[in-house]
C-alpha cells in the first residue's frame, strides 16, 4: 500500500464509454480487503476513515494511525498491530480474535462488544525504557469477550477484566 493508488474501472453507461474508461480509487477498506495474508502496511494513516464493517485477517499493521477511525463491527482477526495508533478509534462490535497490539496507544478507544478471545497485549521494545507499552488508559470494555487474553506490559488495564492484571 505505501501510498500507492488504485484504480479500477467504472461501469459503462453507454457506446461512448466504450472510448473512455473513467476510473475511481479504492476506498480505504477496499484496498485493506485486497490485501493477501500477511501481508506488510507500513505507516498508512487511516485517521477518521470509515472502515465500518472492513474484513481483513493476519495483516501486519507497522506505525498506522487509525486514530478515530470507524472500525465498527470490522473483522481483523489475527492481525497484528506494532506502534499503531488507535487512540480514539470506534471499535464496537469488532471481531479481534487473535490480534497482536505491541506498543500501541488504544487511549479512549470503543471496544464495547468485541470479541478480544486469544488477543495479546503487550510491548515492544523501542530501546527506551519503558520499552513501547500499550496504553488502553479510558478505553472502553464493556461487554467485550476476553477471553485467554494476555495483557503483559499494558497501561491502562482494567482490573477484573482477565489478562496478567
Amino acid at each position: 500500500m505505501d501510498g500507492e493508488l488504485r484504480k479500477v474501472r467504472a461501469p459503462g453507461a453507454g457506446p461512448a464509454d466504450k472510448l473512455t474508461h473513467m476510473t475511481a480509487p479504492l476506498t480505504a477498506r477496499q484496498r485493506l480487503a485486497a490485501l493477501h495474508r500477511y501481508a506488510a502496511v507500513n505507516r498508512e494513516d487511516f485517521t477518521g476513515q470509515n472502515l465500518a464493517s472492513a474484513r481483513t485477517s493476519r495483516l501486519r499493521f507497522t506505525r498506522c494511525s487509525f486514530i478515530g477511525a470507524d472500525l465498527r463491527h470490522a473483522t481483523l482477526d489475527g492481525c497484528s498491530f506494532k506502534l499503531c495508533d488507535l487512540s480514539g478509534a470506534d471499535l464496537r462490535g469488532a471481531s479481534l480474535r487473535g490480534i497482536s497490539l505491541a506498543g500501541c496507544d488504544l487511549r479512549g478507544a470503543d471496544l464495547r462488544d468485541t470479541d478480544l478471545a486469544d488477543a495479546r497485549l503487550g510491548s515492544v521494545n523501542t530501546g527506551i525504557p519503558p520499552f513501547g507499552l500499550t496504553d488502553v488508559t479510558g478505553a472502553r470494555f464493556e461487554g467485550a469477550y476476553l477471553r485467554e487474553v494476555q495483557a503483559d506490559g499494558v497501561i491502562g488495564w482494567p482490573p477484573g477484566r482477565g489478562g496478567n492484571e
